[in-house]
């Protein structure tokens, strides 16, 4: 068994009471814990389910001083806002073994069936030789059949981030996912492998007998609009009912799932959503500089566009919980941070969670909900895309595809008048209809952003944030998102 193996089976063991004494057995350890934590009889799902499930990727690599309250609390809130469970995101570090054992005890405790599973990060972690594939073996026994493990088709469910240049020592990718991982895990751990590989869609065949599906990480932004792209359209104001178009498009799912269509067996596609990019890593730490533009409400078209294809998407993957170098949380932000402070602290995303709860109950049964309270929620950016900052790092790539708007969402229980107002004399107000409305509304340096709705004459909605200006001036680049929802 390898070191990273008994890690696993001791924190695992210490979380559930299990004493570890010197030079014990770890296989007698795991067999008393197997019996500890195994379901009398664990939930499963038929091969073909047409039950849909909404998760979220969790960065464990950020949860460095998470206590299992931490866990609970972050559980309970992903659970009451849509979430059926985290997409655990596994990297090397040597406490994040006992951080996943939190994270199940955690999940067993708020006695709200939320459900975990493991997602290698490939990216980081080694897997040239068969050994490394014990390390991603010896995560799924310890788990398999803890009542909190999400099982699809009656098998332990498994994903990665990366992981088409594994070999695991063997001839070839596929081989090495094959018999170092796959074939390795039979009985209660069998596995339903749905992975991450960022390959053509058109080779899917070649994993035959690997991939149970597929997870399209890319899926949830327009990554093929750059500052190229947009200007082959002629600028910014010329191509921006185009770019719009692309936002939220499921163009990529639809390869994906034809791409999983000429493989053998059942296939289950997972598809990604997110609200927004923006990372500003200098080359001297991460090197990762650049936006994908999120513009034109993407959140809720891209929950929309997926609505129109829900029937071939079996799962949808919020990207991230917790990613806060990448900015597209939309948990708190709490825990360890990757050196992302400059441009996350202050700029909450849970008001984006309302809008979950009411897409992802629309994914998972298929209508829209009644919405039965008013709501409004919106966004935008600190500073106009064309400001300069004494910024050593720089500009972020694409910056010039990104309009100066405020976004904003209408979530209306009866008709209502909206008016929303970034200046004195930049305002606008709409007749809303019973439903969700999307509006928006340009700023420039100076402005604020302040959201109203009345009915029959009476105030209904009043959100208007103190702490946001947008600055002409910055003192650094920051394209993250200030996000806020009325109570």
């Amino acid at each position: 068994m390898c070191v990273l193996s008994k890690l696993l089976l001791l924190a695992s063991a210490a979380t559930y009471g299990l004493a570890v004494p010197a030079g014990v057995d770890f296989t007698s350890i795991f067999s008393r814990q197997e019996k500890a934590i195994r379901a009398p009889e664990p939930l499963t799902e038929p091969l073909r389910d047409t039950t849909k499930y909404v998760v979220a990727h969790f960065m464990v690599g950020n949860a460095y001083p998470y206590t299992v309250a931490n866990w609970q609390s972050d559980i309970e809130l992903a659970h009451a806002s849509g979430f059926d469970g985290f997409a655990l995101n596994i990297g090397p570090d040597s406490w994040q073994p006992e951080q996943v054992a939190y994270a199940y005890q955690a999940a067993q405790q708020s006695r709200t069936n939320f459900k975990l599973f493991l997602s290698f990060d490939m990216s980081v972690l080694p897997c040239t030789t068969a050994a490394d594939a014990e390390t991603l073996q010896g995560y799924i026994t310890t788990y398999a059949t803890h009542p909190n493990q999400f099982l699809y088709g009656g098998h332990v469910f498994a994903s990665t981030f990366s992981g088409e240049s594994c070999t695991f020592g063997q001839s070839s990718v596929a081989q090495g996912w094959q018999t170092q991982f796959i074939d390795q895990l039979t009985g209660v751990n069998t596995v339903y492998f749905v992975p991450s590989f960022f390959v053509d869609p058109t080779t899917f065949s070649t994993y035959d007998g690997v991939l149970d599906g597929m997870f399209n990480w890319n899926s949830g932004w327009p990554i093929e609009v750059t500052a190229a792209f947009v200007s082959s359209l002629g600028g910014l104001s010329s191509a921006s009912s185009s770019l719009a178009t692309l936002v939220g498009a499921t163009t990529t799912d639809e390869q994906y799932i034809s791409g999983l269509g000429s493989t053998t067996g059942p296939q289950s596609y997972m598809a990604a959503i997110s609200p927004w990019f923006f990372t500003h890593y200098s080359p001297q730490t991460y090197n990762k500089n650049w936006i994908y533009l999120s513009d034109d409400h993407l959140y809720a078209r891209r929950w929309e566009d997926l609505m129109s294809i829900r029937d071939q998407v079996a799962i949808v993957e919020h990207v991230t919980w917790n990613d806060y170098g990448e900015s597209h949380y939309i948990g708190p932000i709490e825990g360890d941070q990757p050196n992302s402070q400059a441009w996350v602290d202050g700029f909450d995303h849970q008001g984006w969670l309302v809008l979950t709860k009411y897409y992802s109950t629309a994914f998972k049964t298929g209508s829209y909900p009644a919405i039965t309270k008013d709501r409004i929620i919106m966004w935008s950016r600190p500073h106009p895309a064309l400001a300069t900052a004494p910024d050593p790092v720089g500009q972020p790539t694409n910056f010039q595809i990104t309009e100066d708007v405020v976004w904003a969402i209408v979530m209306a229980t009866a008709p209502a008048r909206v008016t929303l107002e970034t200046s004195p004399n930049t305002t606008q107000t709409w007749h809303v209809s019973t439903g969700l409305t999307k509006i928006q509304l340009p700023i420039a340096g100076g402005g604020y952003m302040h959201a109203t709705m009345t009915r029959n004459g009476w105030p209904v909605v009043d959100l208007y944030p103190s702490n946001f200006t947008f600055n002409p001036n910055p003192p650094s680049y920051n394209f993250n998102a200030f996000v806020v929802a009325s109570r």
